[in-house]
């Protein structure tokens, strides 16, 4: 089955994605992965690659000073069997994030694989 269908199983690691950040859990952000995904980008024109160790590592507990404000979106998620990509847009103070994810099921649970992200500062 191919779908662009938002309301798929494949969303809710999406949804959960969007709950730690809106909260800061690293558990509830954990659970959106497994534990094998890596998340990477370019930061300040370096490559940046996290375990998802180090990456839940960076969730205390607390949301954002900003939370109220920020703005994230998913844009596509697009499924092929056990399979599925996924484009967010989060939008976090000064920072215009792009999160491109790749999904897969096993067991009956959808979760990230890995997820690859472009930042850019929001033009004011």
């Amino acid at each position: 089955m191919h779908t662009h269908d938002l309301d798929h199983p494949a969303r809710r690691p999406l949804d959960a994605y969007i709950k730690g950040h809106q909260t800061g859990d690293g558990e509830v952000m954990r659970s959106a992965f497994f534990p094998t995904a890596h998340i990477e980008g370019v930061r300040d024109g370096a490559f940046s690659s996290w375990t998802m160790q180090e990456y839940i590592a960076r969730f205390d507990g607390t949301p954002a000073a900003d939370e109220a404000t920020r703005i994230r979106t998913i844009d596509l998620l697009d499924v092929h069997g056990s399979v599925a990509m996924a484009r967010m847009t989060l939008l976090h103070g000064a920072t215009k994030f792009t999160d491109m994810f790749v999904l897969l099921e096993q067991a009956g649970e959808w979760r990230i694989a890995n997820k690859a992200y472009h930042m850019e500062p929001l033009v004011k």
